[in-house]
C-alpha cells in the first residue's frame, strides 16, 4: 500500500490515515452506494426519530432540533457522496457531516451517545420489512389468481400421476387448489416471519445499551415497530431475519419449482395437457415445428436461485462471534435485496402464467379414458358392492386391465364378457358387470364418486376455495395493517 493511497480525515483519535483506495473502491464505495439507494430513507427516519427524544429528554433546544429536522427532510440520494477522506465512505458518517455542514452555528449534543452500530441495524430491518410487506402483497395476489382459475376448472378431468405413472382422475382446478393452498400457507407463514422481526434495535447502542435515558418503546413506535428489541445484544449482533426471510423464499422456490415441473411435463408434446399463448411461448431457431415455455424453464431456474439466497446467508454467519461485526451485518446481508427481486420476478412471472393457463379439455378426458384409471374405482365396486375380498378385487381388477390392454379394447364403456370371465376363474360371478366398468372408466364418475374432505370432487374442491378465499382475504387485511406501520 502506497502513501497515496492514504488520506487523514481526522474523524478518530485511533485511526490517522483514510481506508485504502483499493478498500474504498472494491468494499467501501459499493456499500456505500447501495445504502444510499435502497436504505437513505430509513436512515433519515431513524435519525429524525432519534433528535425527537434529543428534545424530550433536553440534551437539544426546540430550534436546534427543527433546524436538524428540515435538513434531513431536505437530503436525498445526491446529497450523499462517498469519500474517504471526509467520511470515510460510511453512510452514517456522510450524514452527520452534510448535515454539519449546513448549520449556521455548532450543536455539539447532536449524536451524543449513538453508535452506528443499532442505526445500521434498525435501517437496514425498516427496508426489509418494507419490501417483505410488498412480497407478502403479490403472493397474496398470485393466490388469488390461481384461486380464481381453479373455481372455473373443477369439472375438467385429467390424469394424475404418482411416480411419474398415469394413477387416477383428478381436475386442474384440483391440482389448482392445492397450489393455492400453498401460497396461501406461504403468506401465513411470512407473517410470523415479519413479527418476529417487528422490534427495533434503535437504542441498543453499540451492544450493550445506552448511558442517556433513551425511551425505546417510543422509538419504536416512532418508527412502526410493535415493540423494542428486548435484547440489546441480539439487536446488534443478530441478524436472524436476513436468515430467516431467505429460508421462507428457498420453501417457496422448492415447493413452486415442483408445481412448475409438472407445468413443464404437461405442456411437452407428449404430454399436450396445456397451452401458453404465443406472448409467453418461444420458438426453436432451426425446427419450425417447435413451440417452446422457455418462461417456465426461467421460472423453474430462478427458484433454485431463492435457496441458493438463503445458504450465502447461512454460509457467511455461520461460526462469527456473537457480536457486532461488519462480516455479519454488511456481508451477510449482501444478497438479500437481489433474493427479495429474485423473489418478486419469481410471483410475478408465475402470476402471469398462472392466469394464461390454457387446459386442453378433451386431450386430457382422452388420456383419462385410454389409462384405465378408473381401476382402483373398480377395485372398490367389486368389494363394497359384490362382496369380493379387497386383496383378490385388486387382482380381478389388474387382470382385466391386463386382458383388456393385450387385446386393444377400449376402458370406457368396456368388455363385460371378459370381467365376467376373469372373475369367475378367480371363483366369483359378477352381478351388472358392464355397469361396473362403464362407471368405473367414465372419467366423470370417477370424479364424482369421491367423498372424503380435500377430494377431487367438485363440491370438496369448491368448498376448499371457499375457505381459501375467506383465508385470503383476512391475510390480505393483515399484511395491509402491517405495511401501514413499516412504511415510513
Amino acid at each position: 500500500m502506497t502513501s497515496t493511497e492514504m488520506a487523514g480525515p481526522g474523524l478518530s483519535g485511533r485511526i490517522s490515515h483514510g481506508p485504502a483506495a483499493t478498500v474504498h473502491r472494491l468494499v467501501l464505495q459499493p456499500q456505500f452506494d447501495f445504502e444510499v439507494n435502497a436504505l437513505l430513507p430509513f436512515y433519515v427516519a431513524v435519525e429524525k426519530a432519534l433528535l425527537s427524544e434529543y428534545g424530550r429528554l433536553s440534551i437539544l433546544t426546540a430550534d436546534d432540533c427543527a433546524l436538524i429536522a428540515g435538513h434531513l427532510s431536505d437530503l436525498n440520494a445526491a446529497s450523499l457522496t462517498a469519500d474517504p477522506d471526509g467520511n470515510y465512505s460510511d453512510i452514517s458518517l456522510a450524514l452527520e457531516r452534510y448535515i454539519e455542514s449546513r448549520l449556521p452555528h455548532p450543536v455539539p449534543a447532536w449524536h451524543v451517545d449513538r453508535s452506528r452500530n443499532d442505526s445500521q441495524a434498525t435501517a437496514q430491518l425498516m427496508s426489509a420489512r418494507a419490501r417483505w410487506c410488498r412480497l407478502a402483497g403479490a403472493l397474496l395476489r398470485c393466490a388469488q389468481t390461481v384461486r380464481d382459475r381453479a373455481a372455473h376448472l373443477t369439472r375438467d378431468p385429467m390424469p394424475g400421476h404418482t411416480h411419474l405413472q398415469a394413477a387416477q382422475v383428478m381436475t386442474p382446478g384440483f391440482w389448482l387448489a392445492a397450489l393455492a393452498e400453498h401460497l396461501v400457507h406461504a403468506a401465513r407463514r411470512w407473517l410470523t416471519s415479519y413479527d418476529a422481526m417487528d422490534r427495533c434495535p434503535l437504542g441498543a447502542g453499540a451492544m450493550t445499551g445506552q448511558e442517556l435515558d433513551w425511551d425505546r418503546h417510543r422509538l419504536a413506535a416512532a418508527l412502526g415497530f410493535a415493540a423494542p428489541s428486548r435484547s440489546a445484544l441480539s439487536a446488534v449482533a443478530s441478524r436472524r431475519w436476513a436468515a430467516e426471510l431467505t429460508a421462507e423464499l428457498a420453501l417457496l422456490g422448492t415447493e413452486l419449482s415442483r408445481f412448475i415441473t409438472d407445468l413443464m411435463a404437461w405442456g411437452s408434446s407428449e404430454y399436450q395437457f396445456i397451452d401458453l399463448p404465443d406472448a409467453l411461448s418461444g420458438i426453436s431457431a432451426s425446427m419450425p415445428q417447435k413451440r417452446n415455455f422457455p418462461v417456465l424453464e426461467r421460472l423453474r431456474g430462478k427458484t433454485g436461485h431463492l435457496a441458493a439466497s438463503h445458504l450465502d446467508v447461512a454460509v457467511v454467519q455461520r461460526a462469527t462471534p456473537f457480536s457486532n461485526m461488519v462480516e455479519v451485518s454488511k456481508e451477510s446481508t449482501a444478497n438479500v435485496h437481489h433474493a427479495l427481486d429474485t423473489a418478486d420476478a419469481v410471483i410475478e412471472l408465475f402470476d402471469l402464467v398462472a392466469g394464461n393457463l390454457v387446459f386442453r379439455a378433451e386431450h386430457m378426458a382422452d388420456r383419462c379414458r385410454r389409462d384405465f384409471l378408473g381401476g382402483f374405482s373398480l377395485a372398490n365396486a367389486l368389494t363394497i358392492e359384490q362382496g369380493i375380498p379387497w386383496r383378490r378385487a385388486q387382482v380381478i381388477a389388474g387382470a382385466y386391465i391386463t386382458a383388456a390392454m393385450a387385446d386393444g379394447l377400449s376402458p370406457y364403456p368396456g368388455d363385460e364378457e371378459l370381467l365376467h370371465n376373469i372373475s369367475v376363474r378367480h371363483g366369483h360371478h359378477l352381478k351388472n358387470g358392464g355397469e361396473l366398468l362403464s362407471r368405473s372408466f367414465d372419467p366423470n364418475s370417477v370424479l364424482s364418486v369421491k367423498r372424503s374432505y380435500g377430494s377431487t370432487h367438485p363440491d370438496s374442491v369448491a368448498l376448499l376455495l371457499n375457505e381459501l378465499g375467506d383465508e385470503l382475504q383476512q391475510l390480505t387485511e393483515e399484511w395491509h395493517a402491517r405495511q401501514v406501520r413499516a412504511t415510513p
